[in-house]
């Protein structure tokens, strides 16, 4: 009998053990969608925010997640609970977010030509401006980009008045690409849509859903194809830019074949005809040749490289690796586009990667956090006459901007700000640079504005206080720089490039992001590629 009592002690008290263990479980199903799910999905596939599945979140340990949870996330529109939930309930949601979903999400060939739409009388219409854009100057277009609404403006960047209006996507990525005629504009949301819009004549052409939480897209320099980064599944999606057909998955496997990898980033090289592209969860970057005459890529045991005896890969679209020491989340390319400068988030220093060497060749001393995307060169005269480029960036969790020698990579000077900012912004025709401090709560409704030449803060532009003020583009022609007022109820605020002074404003819904035609497909110093 003794024994039997304590074996029905033991039922009872695993009963209870499973009964706490369903209720903790049902608490964090409503928790979840309550507090997350608006920008991580409803399915933790990702939104606005990446996707929150074990196999996203290696780099990220269960502890580290619970201080993101509790505090929030330097850098991003991550908030922290601390306020709104107990100890408990964040601990939950931090072992909820690292158990696997039933069943594991599948996004292959499959399911992206299933999601392949084309609007066959639009990939008709005429190679010419339409009657939409009322006379405006093709080149010198500007996409905005609404996230309040989900919708993106058409603005003539003469007249500075909005051409056109539609409904985008949603949580578009805030860097959309252009065909390399400046005709077509390529979208890509958070949820992995991949949309082709005709700017001549004002409409979508083609849509296809490319994975299932998606960071970024490139065009290819000669425009034809589209290269799309995912986070989930982990993958490079190779689109043909014509229709956007699927043309190959590229799995994202490390050089030992043992460990797949999210993208970081994917940006387009025109000069060397490939797309470069950085792995976020592996030490590698890898460079795509788009080339048909591209030399074969060397794989394992080579004998001859002269006759290509050995293991060797066709050159177009398979990845030459170079192999690092630390992740990239961020990079920015040099002028020439021989080296790129890249940094992560884990690392105390940037690093320079010799593209052709396949090899880093130097650091970089970058404190904080810098935003190496978001980038820009000039050239710096000095006493005598002589010149130098440089490079600036902002620094999303200090308030600096540093700028750099690019022929020593050596830090000229760290630029004081009110605070922590994500973009800079200039144009070869204005001796002035923009900055934002949109990362610091008391002074994120205040542009600066940097002499190019002094490297010296020399004024102001600033929104009511409590809104945010960022982001701006530069006219075709450098003469007015447009700042996005970041509210529901915002607003293109147009500055005079020479004295300074807001001159009009154009109403729109959160404008998150606006991109010039000529300063991206020229390829412009003063705004990223």
């Amino acid at each position: 009998m003794k024994s039997l009592r304590h074996l029905g002690g033991s039922f009872l008290m695993a009963a209870l053990i499973a009964v706490a263990g369903s209720a903790a479980a049902a608490d964090v199903r409503m928790l979840y969608p309550e507090h997350c799910g608006a920008c991580h999905g409803e399915t933790r596939l990702g939104g606005v925010g990446p996707a929150l599945l074990p196999e996203n979140l290696e780099r990220l340990r269960k502890p580290e997640a619970l201080n993101v949870i509790r505090d929030g996330r330097v850098a991003t529109q991550m908030p922290g609970f601390a306020e709104k939930l107990s100890s408990d309930e964040l601990q939950q949601l931090a072992d909820w977010i690292y158990t696997p979903v039933i069943p594991a999400p599948i996004w292959g060939e499959k399911e992206i030509r299933d999601s392949h739409v084309v609007d066959a009388a639009a990939s008709r219409l005429p190679a010419r401006p339409g009657p939409g854009l009322r006379g405006a100057d093709p080149l010198n277009l500007f996409i905005v980009v609404e996230t309040g609404d989900h919708h993106v403006s058409v603005l003539d960047g003469d007249r500075l008045e909005r051409l056109h209006r539609f409904p985008s996507r949603y949580a578009l990525h805030g860097g959309p690409k252009f065909s390399p005629d400046g005709r077509f504009v390529y979208f890509a949301s958070r949820d992995g849509w991949i949309t082709k819009f005709d700017l001549y004549n004002l409409v979508v052409v083609a849509e296809v859903r490319a994975g299932l939480n998606t960071r970024n897209a490139a065009v290819s320099g000669d425009g034809k194809w589209v290269l799309v980064a995912n986070y989930l599944p982990h993958s490079l999606v190779l689109l043909d830019a014509a229709d956007l057909s699927l043309v190959r998955i590229i799995p994202t496997w490390n050089v030992t074949g043992d460990k797949t990898s999210r993208v970081s980033a994917v940006y387009d090289a025109a000069p060397r005809k490939s797309f470069v592209v950085a792995l976020k969860d592996v030490p590698e970057a890898w460079e795509l040749s788009y080339d048909p005459a591209a030399e074969p890529v060397a794989e394992g045991m080579v004998h001859d490289f002269q006759y290509k005896e050995g293991e060797f890969k066709p050159g177009m679209f398979h990845p030459r690796r170079t192999i690092l020491k630390d992740h990239l989340d961020d990079f920015f390319f040099t002028q020439s586009y021989d080296e790129i400068l890249g940094s992560s988030r884990s690392a105390t220093k940037g690093q320079v990667i010799l593209l052709d060497g396949r090899k880093k060749i130097a650091d970089l001393d970058l404190p904080g956090m810098p935003h190496l995307g978001s980038g820009i060169t000039w050239k710096l005269k000095d006493a005598a006459g002589g010149e130098r480029t440089v490079m600036a960036s902002p620094n999303l969790n200090a308030g600096l901007v540093t700028v750099i020698d690019l022929n020593t990579y050596k830090n000229l000077k760290q630029i004081p700000t009110l605070g922590p900012g994500f973009f800079l912004r200039s144009h070869e025709n204005s001796r002035y640079a923009f900055t934002d401090s949109m990362m610091s709560k008391e002074n994120r409704n205040v542009l600066q504005v940097i002499d190019k030449q002094s490297l010296e803060v020399v004024a102001q532009i600033s929104a009511a206080p409590g809104q945010t003020l960022a982001h701006v583009e530069f006219t075709r022609d450098g003469r007015y720089a447009l700042a996005s007022l970041w509210e529901m109820d915002g607003a293109l605020l147009v500055i005079d490039t020479e004295t300074l002074r807001e001159v009009k404003r154009i109403p729109a819904r959160k404008p998150v992001g606006k991109y010039n035609v000529w300063n991206k497909i020229s390829r412009s110093e003063g705004t990223s590629h």
